[in-house]
Order: C-alpha cells, then sequence, then structure tokens
C-alpha cells in the first residue's frame, strides 16, 4: 500500500483537528512559510518534519516521503 502524499496528509490532520494556521506555526514556521508548504512551494525540512511528527503525530514515513 502507498504512503498518503506528505501535503496532503498535513491537510487532513489540520481538517480533522480544527486546527489553524496558528497551531501549524511551531512547527513550520510563519504563516506565509506555511502556505508554501501547503502549496507545494516550499519542500518541507527536516526540522519541520520532525516537529510535525513529534507535535501532531503524523507518521514521519509518511511526511519522509516529501524529501525523498
Amino acid at each position: 500500500m502507498d504512503l498518503p502524499d506528505p501535503v496532503e496528509a498535513i491537510k487532513f490532520v489540520v481538517e480533522q483537528r480544527g486546527l489553524t494556521v496558528k497551531d501549524l506555526e511551531p512547527a513550520i514556521g510563519r504563516p506565509n512559510r506555511i502556505y508554501e508548504v501547503l502549496n507545494r512551494t516550499r519542500p518541507l525540512t527536516l526540522a519541520m518534519i520532525r516537529n510535525l511528527h513529534a507535535q501532531f503525530w503524523i507518521p514521519a514515513e509518511v511526511l519522509i516521503a516529501a524529501v525523498g
């Protein structure tokens, strides 16, 4: 079974948990950076992946797929 797309996984978690851009700031950075990630104009960094996994329990395997 294929892993879900990393950006779609983030969007899914945001929607399911009722999160806002403000909630993602500690994991990704400023709002403009969050929108760049969600619009796929900026790739996830290793630090972002670690933060998203630690703070929102998004499986690291899903997020790492963005780097590979």
